[in-house]
């Protein structure tokens, strides 16, 4: 399957080096990473894969930690890095060893754009070389050693196509007019970032149904999620594999006060109560109990407030009705045309102008080229021809207020009729 390509596996210092020193002369080189999150507490890069049009190498960051030579490789952008799925890939990468990302291609996003109905690596591997990519070591414990001959070939099977896919995408992307749109959403690929403190005391609003409970319901959860946390950091064990979500959240809306009403809430004979039951209720106890404060989520960024009201649901429905339309037309997925992320700012926004649509967050050049001028054809079909102060002015369509009722002998009434606020709104001006 890899022809006469060698495979060198990278453990030591002096082979970083030799690896590296080829890498910096390489013009394009396929990357994928193998990490351990299913299968330990603190998740981290097990393997990094470098392909270029010589080597398949294995780069083993558990036996050579210091990575500093890559980065140069990683952070100069006339070596073009090409990752399959690069957000996984790049965040990790960056959390790990501190790498700089410049130059990077994503097939799985040149798929996308292309509006090919499959688009993982191994279907494409497999449209375009007729393999077969056997993807049973997909969730392996990739901290585990040794590595086995078949791991190696897994490993490397995710980097040895990607230079060669990478020249077949170019050509399509460029004859579909879609080069550039791809190279843009690869550029902010590259901007990616872990997100995500460890230890964090707002994790517990993570739980799916967290935000269904009560004040004292949020503290025992707090309480059991910190236990939960702890007994797998002990066990180096990933949470989820010692107690779901959906267990911790029921021990927070119920709240046993002893082993009894606990084996009534769940199946009897659980394994979980036979481990943690005593550990638990003490945290629910002490969640029950407990007068601190609670912790607060991040806030999120907050935005300018802008148009809202049914006059923003009425400009929503008509753009997801074109971003539909044009899905269809293209066969490409929403994510190709416009995120409902963006259609969200783009109704908050309310922009008339192209100049105005530079105040939208997150949106492409790419798109503001090709979209640019029919978004605004939209909103000026929902919201009518733009006046002084409509583009951003937030919109207040509360129900008017009751007005006073005019007594029938009042003689300024009578002298003087009141115009309604509507009229006044849509009369001309001199």
């Amino acid at each position: 399957m890899f022809g006469e390509t060698p495979l060198v596996l990278v453990e030591t210092p002096e082979e970083l080096a030799e690896c590296a020193a080829q890498l910096s002369r390489a013009r394009v080189i396929g990357v994928d990473t193998e990490s351990d999150s299913f299968h330990h507490y603190r998740e981290k890069v097990c393997l990094i894969q470098v392909s270029d049009a010589h080597t398949d190498f294995v780069i083993d960051p558990l036996k050579v930690p210091d990575l500093s030579l890559l980065n140069p490789i990683f952070a100069n952008p006339d070596i073009v890095k090409v990752f399959h799925g690069a957000d996984y890939d790049v965040v990790c990468l960056k959390r790990d060893f501190g790498f700089t990302m410049r130059g990077i291609f994503d097939t799985m996003v040149s798929a996308q754009f292309l509006g090919f109905p499959k688009f993982g690596l191994a279907d494409l591997i497999h449209k375009w070389w007729g393999w077969t990519i056997d993807k049973k070591w997909q969730r392996h414990d990739w901290a585990a050693r040794p590595l086995l001959d078949e791991h190696l070939d897994y490993a490397r099977g995710d980097s040895h196509w990607l230079p060669a896919m990478r020249d077949l995408f170019l050509m399509r992307l460029a004859k579909a007019g879609r080069l550039e749109h791809v190279i843009e959403e690869c550029e902010a690929l590259q901007e990616r970032e872990w997100q995500r403190p460890r230890h964090d005391p707002a994790d517990f609003y993570r739980v799916k149904g967290a935000r269904q409970l009560d004040e004292r319901g949020l503290h025992v959860l707090s309480a059991v999620y910190r236990y939960r946390d702890a007994r797998a950091e002990e066990q180096d064990r990933p949470s989820f594999k010692v107690l779901p979500d959906d267990i911790l959240l029921e021990l927070a809306a119920r709240r046993p006060a002893t082993m009894d009403e606990m084996v009534g809430l769940f199946r009897r004979g659980a394994p979980f109560i036979r481990r943690y039951g005593e550990g638990l209720l003490a945290a629910i106890a002490a969640g029950v109990s407990s007068e601190a404060p609670l912790p607060t989520m991040a806030e999120p960024v907050k935005r300018e407030p802008g148009l809202r009201g049914q006059r923003a649901e009425r400009l929503m429905g008509a753009l997801k009705d074109w971003r539909n339309r044009e899905v269809e037309q293209r066969g490409v997925p929403p994510i190709a045309v416009v995120s409902n992320n963006v259609l969200k700012e783009l109704v908050r926004v309310a922009p008339r102008s192209r100049e105005a649509l530079a105040l939208v967050p997150d949106l492409r050049r790419w798109q503001v080229q090709t979209y640019g001028d029919l978004w605004l054809a939209v909103i000026d079909d929902v919201l009518g021809p733009e006046r002084q102060g409509d583009s951003t002015d937030p919109v207040d369509e509360s129900p008017p207020a009751r007005r006073r009722r005019r007594r029938r002998g009042d003689r300024k009434d009578m002298a003087e009729p009141s115009v309604s606020a509507e009229a006044t709104e849509d009369a001309p001006t001199a």
